[in-house]
C-alpha cells in the first residue's frame, strides 16, 4: 500500500532533482525543466497531504489551481526564451549576458 511517505520521498527527489538541474545546467530550456519539476513535486505534496481534508478537497483544489498557474508559466517562459533567442542566437544562460538595450 502507498502511504503518505512514500508521497513525500518520491516528492522530494523529484525537488532534489529539479534543483540540481536548476543549479547544473546552462541551457534556458533545460532551467525550466528543472523549474517544472520542482513545482510538480509540490503539487504531489498538496495531493497527498489533501489526504487528511476529505470534506472541502483542499489539496486537490490547490493542485489544480498549481497546475494552472504553471501551465501559463511555461507559456510565458517559454515565449520569453524563444524572444532571446531571436536575439542572441543562443539560450545559454551564461552567454546571454546584455539584456538591457
Amino acid at each position: 500500500m502507498i502511504t503518505l511517505q512514500h508521497f513525500m520521498l518520491v516528492s522530494a527527489m523529484l525537488f532534489c532533482i529539479g534543483l540540481f538541474i536548476i543549479v547544473s545546467k546552462k541551457n534556458a530550456i533545460q532551467i525550466l525543466i528543472g523549474i517544472e519539476l520542482m513545482l510538480n513535486a509540490a503539487i504531489l505534496n498538496l495531493v497527498a497531504f489533501g489526504r487528511y481534508d476529505r470534506i472541502n478537497n483542499g489539496g486537490q483544489m490547490f493542485a489544480l489551481f498549481a497546475i494552472v498557474l504553471a501551465a501559463a508559466t511555461t507559456a510565458v517562459a517559454l515565449a520569453i526564451i524563444l524572444n532571446v533567442y531571436r536575439r542572441y542566437k543562443t539560450i545559454d544562460a551564461d552567454k546571454i549576458n546584455r539584456l538591457k538595450d
